[in-house]
């Protein structure tokens, strides 16, 4: 028997050299010490014993034996030879008894090379067995830039608290995701009963993304692994069994396919893009948009899910506009409801829950740290619509919407430095997140084309001890740019571009225009012929609706007090970008650190404006540190603006 089954990891051995060979790849296992002759090690750590993943076995320490075994650790030498008779030995001793001697390895960034008990190894890869006992000597690596090397080290500190080896993330940062939603702190040590439930709840989703065909994506066991805990949370995937977390992995296929692609974003940038493709030839984008089922707008209930309520938030207060202006569009033919206060986990699910319990089959989430549950929801209710308001995120399972703002900015910027007697001006800006340091950078440009010599002061309104409109003061700084809208229970004059004197006086110069209705009315419409569904992106791109003055859903109201001649000029730069003949973004643009972002007679493309984590160089004031942020910041940054300062770290090293 044992030797049949040599016979059967010889062949599996052959077949594995030849399609190696045939690649251009090294067919022999890998050897350690050829690998550290150009490698810095800087400290050596005996781990003691331990169980180790076998598919994190790659290699061998030294030389000796590395030609006797193809890369995938099965055999290469005849069945007749020595070497074949001691495998099917080892082979009859683990179907027997077990193999329970304990190899030695040394793990070099986090995978494996076996100094004693290769042959062990290959008759329990070949029986598939899921790990080994082996003693442990960990090689550190010098630090280095290496995307790989700061992954590593990333995976040492996770290491120090779990004591877990099988996790291993293709993407920085993800280890600190999977502590939180974990609910751990980073330097929180684990229990003994942590680390058992962990591994247990890791290996069997393993078995089951290995199953289900994981090794054909793109992406670590442990990058799906991390999407899986962040869409069904920790408190159930830690009790699934085998067989139900197959069946979740099918309920989330296309979010796994579009991470192992990428997380690739569609920015569709006019309705119209949509609306056209709708009206004409069945031919003209088909391999981009196949409208499915109509359905009239009789046929929705939508509902609004807010984290806040319109007298506190003059964020909500805009969507609820948006939610009334709908229903006028549409002479009440469709039915929308509202639901307030859902700024927890907990309270935007029961919102939810709510909302498809009432029958609604259109959910607008108008936060974007209502994404998680957004997605959750659209996974478990695939026939409930579902839309976040949010820009950047890449999920397959809803579709995503957000304003060009930064178009409003720019015109700002330019009346402000047009209005001003001197070359200061200020901004307060709530939150470091993606979009608003569009808005920042476009308001700097819109001043720096008016006035050359324009400094942009920048202060943040979600830092803890600090004041952002008397640092402002101190300054002498006049003309302001605020909030975006009043707040109906705190109501105030310095919201948009306001000029404040010296005795405290306040003049309104001009306020940005979220038309939330008119961007509702054209969403419901694409709905209504079915095209939001877009099924050729499903698991390939995520949808963001990203529309702007263009779409008529971005403007900028100014003071009927303003001079004729400054009326005019931004009367002539919002029609210009309105009709794509002007972008903000165009020319040479330097950022703070004088590295230029953007080449003379070239614009950023609108993922580079969405992703811009850089401030330009007329701008005074920094992207705050994390820690600075306020408790609520921290809660919003990490969910959409967190790579703002991953990006800054790396560039800063």
């Amino acid at each position: 028997m044992a030797l049949y089954d040599y016979v059967g990891a010889l062949r599996r051995g052959r077949k594995q050299y030849q399609a190696s060979v045939s690649k251009g790849e090294y067919p022999y296992l890998p050897v350690l010490d050829e690998i550290l002759s150009y490698t810095d090690i800087v400290s050596e750590v005996n781990l003691g014993i331990m169980d180790i993943p076998l598919e994190k076995v790659v290699g061998t320490k030294t030389e000796g034996r590395t030609s006797a075994f193809a890369n995938n650790f099965m055999p290469l030498l005849s069945e007749k030879s020595e070497f074949g008779a001691k495998w099917a030995y080892l082979y009859d001793h683990q179907i027997e008894e077990g193999i329970h001697d304990p190899i030695v390895a040394y793990e070099f960034m986090n995978q494996y090379y076996v100094q004693e008990g290769n042959k062990r190894v290959s008759v329990l890869k070949y029986v598939e067995a899921f790990s080994i006992a082996a003693s442990v000597t960990r090689l550190i690596p010098k630090r280095t830039d290496d995307l790989n090397n700061r992954l590593y080290y990333e995976f040492l500190d996770f290491y120090q608290v779990s004591f877990n080896c099988d996790v291993w993330f293709s993407k920085e940062g993800s280890y600190d995701k999977l502590l939180k939603v974990m609910n751990k702190n980073p330097d929180e040590a684990w229990s003994e009963d942590d680390r058992i439930i962990f591994k247990s709840a890791y290996d069997r989703f393993s078995k089951a993304f290995h199953a289900f065909g994981g090794d054909d994506y793109d992406m670590t066991c442990s990058d799906a692994f991390l999407i899986y805990v962040e869409l069904f949370g920790y408190k159930v995937v830690k009790d699934r069994i085998e067989g139900q977390i197959k069946k979740d992995l099918v309920k989330i296929k296309d979010e796994l396919l579009l991470a192992s692609r990428g997380n690739k974003i569609a920015l569709v940038e006019q309705p119209e893009e949509v609306e056209d493709a709708l009206d004409s030839s069945p031919l003209k984008l088909i391999n981009w948009l196949r409208p499915f089922q109509s359905i009239e707008p009789q046929m929705l209930k939508i509902a609004f899910i807010h984290a806040k309520t319109a007298a506190t938030s003059s964020w909500t207060y805009g969507h609820e506009l948006g939610r009334m202006y709908l229903e006028q569009a549409f002479d009440k033919n469709l039915q929308t409801k509202a639901f307030f206060n859902a700024d927890s986990e907990p309270e935007t699910a029961k919102a939810i829950d709510q909302a498809i319990a009432a029958g609604c089959n259109v959910i607008f989430t108008t936060a974007s740290q209502m994404i998680n549950r957004s997605v959750k929801t659209a996974i478990e209710h695939p026939e409930v619509k579902i839309f976040n308001c949010s820009v950047n995120m890449s999920y397959s399972s809803i579709c995503t919407y957000y304003g060009r703002m930064y178009e409003s900015k720019f015109l700002m910027g330019a009346l402000a430095a047009s209005m001003a007697r001197d070359d200061k001006l200020g901004y307060i800006a709530d939150y470091p997140i993606y979009g608003n340091i569009a808005n920042i950078n476009a308001f700097a440009l819109g001043a720096r084309m008016i006035n050359p010599y324009a400094k942009v002061y920048l202060e943040w309104s979600r830092i803890k001890g600090r004041d952002a409109h008397m640092e402002l003061e101190k300054e002498g700084i006049s003309f302001i740019s605020g909030d975006d809208m009043i707040t109906p229970q705190a109501p105030t004059r310095e919201y948009g571009l306001y000029q404040k004197s010296a005795d405290g006086t306040l003049k309104n110069l001009a306020t940005p225009i979220w038309h939330w209705g008119k961007f509702y009315e054209r969403i419901v419409n694409i709905t209504c012929h079915g095209a939001s569904d877009r099924k050729e992106l499903k698991g390939k791109q995520a949808i963001n609706y990203w529309w702007g003055m263009s779409a008529d859903v971005i403007d900028v109201i100014c003071s009927q007090s303003l001079p004729h001649g400054t009326n005019r000029l931004i009367t002539f730069l919002k029609n210009s970008i309105r009709a794509g003949s002007f972008q903000p973004f165009v020319g040479t643009i330097y950022s703070q650190d004088g590295r230029i972002q953007c080449e003379e007679e070239m614009s950023l493309t609108p993922e580079e404006i969405t992703t811009m984590n850089w401030l330009t160089d007329n701008v005074m004031g920094q992207i705050p540190a994390f820690d600075e942020l306020t408790e609520e910041a921290k809660s919003l940054v990490r969910l959409q603006g967190q790579t703002i300062y991953e990006t800054t770290d790396m560039e800063e090293q």
